[in-house]
């Protein structure tokens, strides 16, 4: 059970960091535009979608991936928790 636990809370921080990645992006100009940056959006943006429904942008600040990230962290938290109840 642990090695799953392992496995699942490994994929989250990759993720975690491709999403990082993607932010940093951002602030380098037609990095999004290029294809590795169009790849990292089509596995990036999905998940920041819903979050940037709830949360607007504060004038030229998107301050939801920030969110997005505190929510990744929190299920990746909640992922050794459950796991750890079946040790």
């Amino acid at each position: 059970m642990a090695s799953i636990a392992n496995i699942i809370v490994q994929l989250m921080q990759i993720y975690w960091f491709i999403c990082i990645i993607y932010i940093f992006m951002s602030w380098v100009p037609n990095a999004r535009e290029s294809q590795f940056g169009q790849t990292i959006g089509k596995l990036v943006e999905p998940f920041f979608a819903p979050f940037r429904q709830i949360i607007p942008p504060i004038g030229m600040i998107d301050i939801s991936p920030i969110v997005a990230l505190i929510a990744l962290r929190f299920a990746m938290d909640g992922v050794r928790y459950l796991f750890s109840l079946f040790m």
